[in-house]
């Protein structure tokens, strides 16, 4: 009567009930709610409405709702009457699931089913018996979907987004975590389009050793002084102590250019080209952040030997540039290329190139790739030298690169939004689900078979997909349990679909709904998921512009940084500026956390971008006052 789909529950509806025929009632509990999690005409999606709002709605269409205690129901009680009532109603009349607001009533109903999602009808008999206490703890762990906003409580968002999206699962030693299968899925496609695109540089794989002596490690001076705070060393093996510390790798550069200067001898040894896919470790002492900031993490890393600087440099920037398209054509992220300044280096560089990333929700700047330029610092160091054309001895010039499983934590952070993940399609395990929808008399075999029918012609055309077809959830509790694991599409198929030959696509970035017809589903798809990553990377590359403020005067900085910006300032580039930057917005954020809209953390520089705006003659430092040399990128990071 009011035009409701399967699964909704929902009192927005009653506005059409003009003849006000309808009881309404809440739980007594929902007294105690400050939110109320709502579906709207429909159970394709889900809408927090505060229970102040809702009551007034109800009240406006004169529904004002009768409370009624649930969880303590006996059998005389009038509450259960109610209930066998509506029970009774559903059975004869829709054959529509009893919603898991009932739960908890602790009743004994013939053909009625308890599970996760509900209490639905089935084939056996069940006894739901009233251990409300064993209910109560059993709806916490099974409760669908992100209950906190993205833009609001950002960090438990992000927690509950890889829990409950099942890309992590927590592990009992701090700053370590499981990565599961459908995250270390995307860690495979990165690594696939990497491997691909290294190997057209001649760039081979290789594996070197997880430890690293003590002397190795500290050879290189500057290089080991970025890490020492955060080497693990391994110093007994059952019982015994070790003659010599060893630790565990920070980086490979010092285990493997002791090996470069065994293999490297004469100039037709050049170019070195490896790369290795590894673990290692850094013992964190910041706040550990899954997949952002962890103690043990998966990356590559890249290192090269050249016999030419120029040769060295322009292989920094095409591994740069692979970053680029790792994060854009992968991901759907942008980033933006620059280079560190002389404080944010790699230890050890003449140079760092890098690409940023931004997340505008709590205005905070990742570093997500680096490529170094090592020039012959640690040739030196390590004698790797070559004989050139006329016998004489020259050091190599070297680079180093890496990328890591942060890349995913960035991805989730760009694309997330309130009900859970949005996966790009190209790195998504599934691209497509299929879901049917089933009514009372409906023809499930023949329903099922038509999805079956998609799900070939999709696997046929290599687009990986699932068909749900699990009897015991409803069609809701699918929609929600997709949707929270950022399936790009999906593909709902119901008795009107099969009268019709046709089916419904749902985009998951922007929940766009399209009636197709069955013969179109391959192109429809095919391009469909193509706009997907198109509209998710357009959508982020202008959250991305718009978190940029150009400014020229120091005075200017505070107010952009607490509205969750980075800085584009002219600098001098004064290496002593840096600290003093870092000392100053730390001190200032400190005074103004009592500001509604001030955030705390210091702004250090994050790139001197590549793509640089026209620097006016005579523009001063926006510190120091002096000339200034370059445009550079400041902001507050993780």
């Amino acid at each position: 009567m009011l035009d409701l789909t399967t699964g909704s529950l929902t009192p927005l509806a009653l506005k059409f009930d003009t003849n006000n025929i309808i009881q309404l009632y809440f739980d007594e509990e929902l007294k105690t709610m400050e939110q109320f999690i709502i579906h709207p005409l429909h159970n394709c999606s889900s809408i927090y409405i505060k229970q102040m709002d809702v009551i007034k709605f109800c009240e406006h269409y004169k529904h004002t709702p009768n409370y009624i205690t649930i969880k303590n129901i006996n059998k005389n009680n009038d509450n259960k009457e109610i209930i066998d009532e509506y029970i009774k109603k559903e059975d004869n009349e829709t054959g529509l699931e009893v919603t898991s607001s009932f739960e908890n009533i602790g009743i004994n109903k013939k053909n009625l089913k308890y599970t996760n999602s509900g209490i639905k009808k089935g084939k056996n008999n069940s006894n739901i018996n009233g251990n409300i206490n064993s209910d109560k703890k059993l709806n916490e762990q099974n409760i669908l979907g992100i209950n906190c906003k993205k833009n609001e409580k950002f960090s438990e968002w992000y927690t509950q987004v890889i829990v409950k999206g099942e890309l992590i699962e927590y592990y009992d030693i701090s700053g370590c975590y499981i990565i599961r299968p459908s995250a270390y899925y995307i860690w495979e496609c990165l690594q696939s389009f990497f491997n691909k695109e290294i190997k057209k540089l001649n760039v081979e794989n290789s594996y070197f050793p997880l430890f690293v002596t003590k002397n190795k490690l500290e050879k290189e001076k500057n290089h080991i002084e970025g890490f020492s705070p955060e080497v693990a060393w391994v110093t007994k093996y059952g019982n015994t102590t070790l003659p010599e510390e060893i630790a565990i790798r920070p980086t490979s550069e010092t285990i493997m250019y002791s090996a470069f200067s065994k293999w490297i001898r004469s100039y037709r040894d050049l170019p070195l080209k490896l790369n290795q896919w590894n673990t290692v470790v850094r013992w964190e002492f910041k706040q550990p952040t899954p997949f952002i900031r962890t103690r043990e993490f998966l990356w590559q890393e890249g290192h090269t030997a050249h016999k030419y600087e120029e040769e060295a440099v322009t292989f920094v920037f095409d591994i740069l540039e692979l970053y680029r398209r790792w994060f854009e054509e992968c991901l759907a992220v942008p980033i933006i290329k620059g280079l560190k300044s002389e404080g944010e280096k790699f230890g050890g560089a003449q140079f760092t190139s890098t690409a940023e990333a931004f997340i505008s929700e709590n205005g905070r700047a990742i570093q997500a790739a680096t490529s170094h330029y090592l020039s012959t610092n640690f040739a030196k160091m390590f004698k790797i030298e070559y004989e050139d054309e006329n016998e004489v001895k020259q050091y190599v010039h070297q680079t180093s690169w890496g990328c890591t499983t942060r890349s995913i934590g960035i991805m989730i952070m760009t694309h997330g939004d309130d009900n859970g993940l949005v996966l790009p399609p190209n790195v998504a395990k599934y691209k497509v689900v299929i879901i049917p929808i089933l009514y009372k008399n409906s023809d499930e075999n023949a329903i099922n078979n038509y999805c079956k029918e998609i799900e070939k012609t999709l696997k046929n055309a290599e687009i990986n997909c699932i068909f749900d077809n699990r009897s015991l959830y409803s069609p809701g509790y699918k929609f929600n349990h997709w949707e929270l694991r950022g399936i790009p599409i999906r593909i709902e198929v119901g008795p009107k679909d099969l009268q019709n030959n046709s089916c419904v696509l749902v985009r998951r970035d922007n929940n766009e709904k399209i009636h197709i017809k069955k013969e179109s589903i391959l192109l429809e798809t095919q391009q469909m998921l193509v706009d997907i990553h198109k509209n998710l990377f357009l959508k982020a590359k202008k959250k991305l512009d718009d978190s940029i403020v150009q400014v020229t005067n120091f005075s200017e900085v505070m107010d952009a940084l607490n509205k969750k910006k980075m800085i584009l300032a002219p600098w001098c580039e004064d290496i002593n500026t840096e600290e003093e930057i870092k000392k100053e917005t730390k001190k200032l954020s400190g005074e103004q956390l009592t500001v509604e809209t001030a955030l705390s953390g210091a702004m250090k520089p994050l790139c001197i971008p590549l793509d640089q705006p026209p620097l006016l003659p005579g523009t001063k430092c926006f510190w120091t006052g002096k000339p200034a040399k370059r445009w550079c990128l400041f902001g507050r990071s993780y």
